[in-house]
């Protein structure tokens, strides 16, 4: 049984998703967030997973928070760790302890647009579509070997939400099978590709939605 831990900054519908899905040997041990009043939280105390608040404001800077953090995040016990809309930037120490069971869901298709607003960027740039990514992290922001995409078109009369709102359909689908194969085994990470061994005659690493 592989033990997760899942981080979230707002309401986690990510971490929902991932809960809801029941992964066969996975269990979720903890939800934590940086924010007291995460609506995250609530929800997964209501289904029965452990829960802790671990404030940023109340740390002197960003490295005594990541230590804490780790420190909290270790107490599980975890072999992955998800960061499924944790607003934070983590150090490099922090990354390098999780390195190679540390991952991302992010709400473009990297390497385009890390960072935030990525939907009003998109729609900016005149992009004809749009998704998220899935991927390990590293010390470089939003840069980490690819798990896992997903590509939704833009439409004409898309807005900022409404792309956000496609695009986050997409995520709740993609994020529990990326952790349901790392628990599997089935990701191999070589250099910054990440291969997939339940797909062997196929690449369907990419998923297109309507």
């Amino acid at each position: 049984m592989k033990r997760i831990v899942i981080l979230i900054s707002g309401r986690g519908s990510n971490m929902q998703a991932v809960v809801e899905a029941n992964i066969a040997q996975a269990e979720v041990v903890a939800v934590i967030s940086n924010r007291a009043d995460a609506a995250g939280l609530q929800w997964a105390a209501q289904h029965g997973v452990a829960t802790e608040a671990i404030c940023h404001q109340d740390y002197a800077g960003r490295e005594a928070f990541d230590t804490a953090l780790m420190a909290r995040i270790d107490a599980y016990q975890p072999d992955l760790v998800v960061l499924a809309g944790f607003m934070r930037i983590l150090t490099p120490e922090f990354c390098e302890h999780y390195a190679g069971r540390l991952i991302n869901i992010h709400p473009s298709l990297l390497p385009a647009f890390p960072g935030l607003h990525t939907h009003q960027r998109a729609l900016d740039s005149g992009c004809r579509v749009a998704g998220c990514t899935i991927h390990f992290v590293t010390a470089q922001l939003d840069c980490g070997p690819i798990i896992v995409q997903g590509v939704v078109p833009v439409l004409g009369n898309d807005t900022a939400d409404t792309l956000a709102q496609r695009v986050l359909r997409v995520e709740h689908e993609l994020l529990p099978q990326a952790v349901a194969d790392f628990v599997a085994g089935k990701l191999v990470v070589e250099g910054n590709r990440v291969n997939n061994l339940s797909m062997a005659d196929i690449d369907d690493s990419v998923f297109l939605k309507n």
